[in-house]
């Protein structure tokens, strides 16, 4: 459809996306077992959602020391690896395409982890991507934004040390994308990344004066570096997720990165049917991801493709419920025609 781009076709490194809607990675703290594995409520859940061109999962655990949160699937037994077996094959029955999110969430923050812990670290990441392979996901996003440890790496005024991992903040953020292309290995673009340079502590309450973020240039300039390094490698997309959109979505700050990167840039946080597309029009991103409206919009493609209205989850559900407020929202469909007299 002409009037709208983020209905146009797109090769996202080695996928062929048929629109340029991302889902984008939604916790919802579903995974109730004990193991941490995927369940018949993600697999439904993913499946109602495979008409987005690319599904990103929800953050995946890459290690057991990685977890810091309750209820959250993860990727590093080799039950949980069989488990997301069952997602990744009905999402591409239904024709679509999803990648894991590798997410690393623990508490140690870049001055307390040794040369050695943080090796480790990064060959937590490379077997992760190396079971996503295995448990048929498309691919792999990683995690580097947020409160979290990659992110912690790049925050200047958390990251202190005097060694390799501190002027240089995003060598372990690189040393993650190298070990994790090499781990996939297969010739093709498989990776992404997911940044957010514009995160602060009003985005996250919890972080409170614990992460003293604030995006002035001098923390934007780090990021400058870090995705001119990217640029270089072998990835099949940057994600970025945008400042807090006040007024609608900020599209001088995507065109800030994608002056500084040359690949496929997915933009993220606060876009709607209308700024979407002209993101997408404008050359400023060549794909949009969804979070909160694929959350009650399971047909969010087909609702933003007819100009239908979007309907609104309920947020005392986004983390808890089970089935209710995950996999009971319903698709859109015509009213009745009248009948014939």
């Amino acid at each position: 459809m002409p009037d709208q781009p983020l209905l146009q076709p797109f090769d996202l490194g080695a996928l062929r996306l048929p629109n340029r809607v991302v889902m984008a990675p939604l916790t919802r703290a579903r995974a109730t077992n004990p193991g941490l594995l995927p369940t018949e409520l993600h697999a439904a859940y993913y499946a109602q959602r495979a008409t987005a061109g690319l599904i990103v999962s929800e953050g995946v655990w890459v290690s057991e020391r990685a977890v810091a949160f309750p209820h959250v699937p993860g990727l590093f037994t080799e039950e949980q690896t069989v488990a997301w077996r069952r997602v990744t094959g009905l999402v591409r029955a239904l024709g679509g395409r999803i990648v894991a999110q590798l997410w690393h969430a623990g508490s140690a923050s870049p001055g307390e982890m040794t040369g050695a812990e943080i090796a480790g670290f990064v060959k937590e990441y490379a077997t992760a991507a190396a079971r996503a392979r295995r448990a048929g996901f498309d691919g792999v996003e990683i995690a580097a934004n947020g409160v979290y440890p990659l992110a912690r790496f790049l925050n200047a005024r958390l990251n202190s040390r005097t060694d390799a991992y501190g002027p240089d903040g995003g060598r372990p953020l690189l040393d993650v994308v190298d070990a994790v292309c090499g781990a996939w290995d297969d010739g093709t673009r498989r990776v992404g990344v997911r940044l957010s340079p514009y995160w602060s502590r009003h985005d996250d309450p919890r972080a409170g004066e614990a992460y003293p973020w604030m995006p002035d240039e001098a923390a934007l300039s780090r990021y400058d570096e870090v995705v001119t390094a990217l640029s270089g490698r072998p990835l099949a997309y940057l994600h970025l997720r945008g400042p807090a959109p006040l007024s609608g979505p900020d599209e001088a700050a995507f065109a800030r990165y994608r002056r500084l990167y040359d690949g496929p840039l997915i933009a993220n946080h606060g876009f709607g049917r209308e700024s979407g597309n002209a993101l997408v029009r404008a050359g400023t991103a060549d794909a949009v991801s969804y979070a909160r409206h694929f959350i009650a919009n399971p047909d969010l493609v087909t609702r933003l493709a007819l100009g239908h209205d979007l309907a609104a989850g309920d947020p005392a559900l986004h983390y808890e419920g089970g089935a209710r407020g995950y996999v009971d929202h319903p698709a859109w469909t015509p009213a009745p025609l009248p009948l014939a007299g």
